[in-house]
């Protein structure tokens, strides 16, 4: 996980969306790399930890680029799709199948460009970690020790498209166990899903890099972080803004970017407050009024484990019942987001477009990799207990 009082993620953040580009941010002083976002990002992130970084990347990138036609996929075929994996996936018992609503199942889709076989593997093996992880069931009591500091929390404000928001600072991190951060990030995904409007299933980083110490990375916490935030929470990322991240970040970010997928680039957002141009991207998303001022917004207002254990503790209470049937009727998840942001929308319609063979970004399933020490429980000398 990361640090506190206010962004606590190095960027995890995900290819395809959000577990791709979590995966990303954190190991760069130590080895130069920074941003992974899907599997392949993943990979060139090994590459980089040899020596030959560039024409490895160019190599990989030129052996992965076998990419056949793209062709639109209609919305008759999107459901047919959806359909088909629901037979493979059979009965479930009731939690779960909530939890494979159409507009889940279609995230897991679009995460694997609508390729039913590896869309079908990925949520299967989510299936199988909520069974036993059982992430609903975390409540702040478990957890409330990781979040003093506030190195990962959810705002009480929302972007311009109803977007919950997740204000993290790797630099605040204030424990040593990779284990309860990991839960502690769990914890926060699902409190942030949770609060999402009925339109919206995405969610917005905003993450501030105050303090940030790269000395304190966890190789071990990051792999974890990286796999959970990829495999478990596809589609979940809409933006993720690194505010005044250190200028090494970008650079590395413009070497990695032209391998990227259009629809992955365009989420990750650098922020400086002293660069009017990149201010604006803020200005474009959110009122400002409302934004706290360590963003650049007018709001006072900042963390305050007081008035956030309350907030979580009426949450946890709300918990129990969004995982009822009754509430899947009422609530239901739209399978195509209404009103999404310009970004999200054309991610959606690259998505569709970019065939199954896409550049970049298949031929290897993201579990066959080691990810990078990049991510929200990334820093701090973890124990793992």
């Amino acid at each position: 996980m990361l640090g506190s009082n206010a962004t606590a993620s190095s960027f995890s953040c995900l290819s395809s969306d959000l577990p791709s580009f979590s995966l990303f941010l954190f190991r760069i002083q130590q080895q130069n790399l920074l941003l992974s976002t899907h599997s392949t990002i993943d990979q060139t992130f090994r590459l980089f930890d040899t020596r030959n970084s560039s024409l490895n990347i160019m190599s990989v990138a030129l052996k992965e680029s076998t990419s056949s036609g793209h062709e639109k996929i209609s919305s008759e075929e999107k459901q047919e799709k959806i359909n088909e994996m629901r037979r493979l996936l059979g009965p479930l018992p009731d939690k779960l199948s909530i939890f494979c609503s159409d507009a889940s199942i279609s995230r897991y889709l679009r995460a694997r460009n609508w390729n039913i076989k590896k869309a079908t593997k990925m949520l299967k093996e989510t299936l199988k970690w909520r069974s036993e992880y059982k992430p609903e069931d975390i409540r702040w009591e478990e957890i409330a020790a990781e979040a003093e500091t506030g190195k990962i929390y959810r705002s009480t404000y929302v972007d311009k498209y109803g977007r919950a928001v997740l204000v993290m600072r790797p630099g605040f991190q204030n424990t040593k166990s990779t284990k309860g951060q990991i839960k502690y990030l769990v914890y926060c995904m699902e409190n942030a899903i949770l609060n999402l409007p009925p339109e919206q299933e995405q969610m917005l980083w905003l993450i501030d890099f105050q303090c940030f110490n790269m000395s304190n990375v966890s190789l071990k916490a990051a792999k974890e972080t990286a796999h959970i935030l990829q495999i478990h929470y596809p589609e979940r990322l809409g933006v993720a803004i690194l505010y005044n991240p250190p200028k090494i970040f970008e650079s590395f970010w413009m070497v990695v970017k032209p391998f990227l997928e259009p629809k992955t680039a365009r989420k990750v957002k650098f922020v400086y407050s002293d660069d009017l141009n990149t201010k604006k991207i803020v200005e474009d998303l959110f009122d400002m009024d409302k934004l706290e001022v360590a963003f650049g917004g007018n709001s006072q207002m900042g963390f305050n484990i007081v008035d956030y254990a309350e907030r979580m503790k009426e949450d946890d209470k709300k918990m129990p019942a969004f995982w009822t049937r009754e509430n899947a009727l009422v609530n239901p998840q739209p399978t195509l987001v209404i009103n999404a942001p310009p970004d999200q929308a054309q991610s959606e319609s690259e998505s569709d477009e970019s065939g199954e063979n896409s550049s970049f970004s298949h031929g290897v399933d993201s579990e066959e990799f080691i990810h990078p020490d990049t991510s929200l429980a990334a820093t701090g000398n973890s124990s793992g207990a």
